[in-house]
């Protein structure tokens, strides 16, 4: 009589039970670290310009077409930085329509590289058509997607948008507010008018529940020119200001 053949066990990295499992949630989460960080170092992208904005916001708002214009001009100024080709100051975004979309379609138009952190949501539109292909980013875990837009940004553009939007810009503000991001961040809150009605900084000052100096951590404008001055201004010093640094 023939023994039984063995069981076939698969191994614990290809059982889709178990990747899948509560267990293997923390396997799941270093995944979202490991991969982007793989793919991102073999494209050569180390330091990022975010956008962040509504998705609700088409082709033709002023706010679209405003983001659309910065993109492609802070693109092209970058691609002229380093004669050996080095990709600074790529722009990157959520991934989404909207003003994620004018500035990733902004970047394409200069003819440069460009990044998508995409996150999968239960009523998702797809990722927007002008993101570098191999720069497409998926993310399950919010908090991930949250920190490789803040890990790599050298700066920062906020432009009107809603609750995703001043949750993603009041935690960078906490960050460099409490001293745990040391890096440089400008910061730049595109359009005056949204601004002032929807976040009351100065009586933010007059409550004393921040200092008047936390103010000087956003820099406010209506004007793609004044943005993208202000903008190049402040990364070539912060670069420079770095020991050893090259541009």
């Amino acid at each position: 009589m023939k023994p039984p053949k063995p069981a076939t066990v698969l191994k614990a990295y290809r059982n889709p039970e178990f990747i899948n499992s509560a267990e293997a949630r923390p396997l799941r989460m270093m995944a979202e670290y490991l991969e982007p960080e793989a793919r991102l170092k073999q494209h050569g992208i180390d330091d990022t310009i975010v956008f962040f904005g509504s998705a609700r916001l088409r082709e033709g708002h002023r706010y679209y077409e405003a983001a659309r214009a910065v993109a492609r001009h802070m693109t092209q100024w970058s691609k002229g930085l380093d004669p050996e080709g080095r990709r600074r100051f790529v722009v990157c975004t959520g991934g989404g329509p909207g003003i994620m979309e004018a500035a990733n379609r902004g970047a394409s138009e200069a003819r440069g590289l460009n990044v998508g952190f995409t996150i999968a949501l239960p009523h998702e539109e797809a990722p927007n058509a002008y993101i570098t292909r191999e720069l497409l980013f998926r993310f399950h875990y919010f908090f991930m997607r949250k920190f490789w837009l803040a890990y790599l940004a050298k700066a920062l553009l906020v432009f009107p948008g809603g609750f995703g939007t001043l949750d993603e810009l009041f935690e960078v503000l906490t960050l460099k507010q409490t001293g745990r991001m040391n890096k440089p961040m400008p910061i730049v809150l595109f359009g005056n008018d949204y601004w002032d009605e929807v976040v009351n900084f100065d009586a933010l000052v007059r409550h004393g529940t921040i200092d008047a100096a936390d103010l000087q951590l956003v820099y406010r404008t209506d004007s793609v020119e004044d943005a993208c001055a202000w903008l190049i201004r402040r990364l070539l010093d912060d670069a420079l200001a770095q020991p050893g640094a090259m541009l």
